[in-house]
């Protein structure tokens, strides 16, 4: 192989790497205005059957103990751990009106930012995988009074179908141990 090629070929991962980092952070900000503006049915499409969606609850930890506040292995303990049918629930009472915690609706911004993409190790399926690291920051006003704002990291496992991709894994690391909030009935 010639220089030029090495370079024309070294180009080209670039152009693809530069080019899926864009569709990536397209489809995380168009969740975000899905959630934003209550399309949460529409939301839910973005799931694999086989999704996994779970937010664990974080410990304090001393400097020494850090590298533990990482996930966990196994569920200690968790603000939710949902498949797709539960997600489905939670959507199905959104909507229903009779959801005491969102009646009426909170207004919600959903940041996204700080967008990391990497393929998954050893895949060669024909629907790639790819590892998702991004920090959020959400912001919730409800009735007058109620303010709220998480933030924090999502790690997702996104699933390649077609020109986009669906959510197959969202893993949602609060940055508070302790969350303050009346609820947590706000999708992440």
């Amino acid at each position: 192989m010639t220089v030029e090629q090495t370079d024309v070929s070294a180009n080209a991962y670039v152009l693809e790497q530069m080019l899926l980092q864009h569709r990536v952070e397209k489809f995380l900000y168009s969740e975000a205005q899905l959630l934003d503006h209550w399309q949460w049915s529409k939301w839910l499409e973005l799931f694999a059957e086989d999704v996994l969606y779970w937010m664990p609850v974080r410990k304090n930890r001393l400097r020494r103990q850090r590298d533990q506040d990482e996930v966990p292995q196994g569920i200690e303990m968790a603000h939710f751990y949902d498949d797709i049918r539960s997600l489905q629930l939670r959507v199905n009472q959104m909507h229903s009106g009779t959801h005491w915690a969102e009646d009426p609706p909170s207004r919600c911004r959903h940041l996204v930012t700080n967008v990391r993409v990497t393929p998954r190790e050893g895949e060669t399926s024909a629907s790639p995988e790819y590892d998702v690291w991004s920090n959020f920051l959400v912001y919730r006003n409800r009735l007058e009074s109620e303010t709220d704002i998480w933030a924090g990291e999502r790690r997702d496992v996104l699933r390649a179908v077609g020109e986009s991709f669906e959510i197959a894994k969202r893993t949602i690391l609060l940055d508070q141990n302790v969350v303050q909030s009346k609820n947590l009935s706000v999708l992440f």
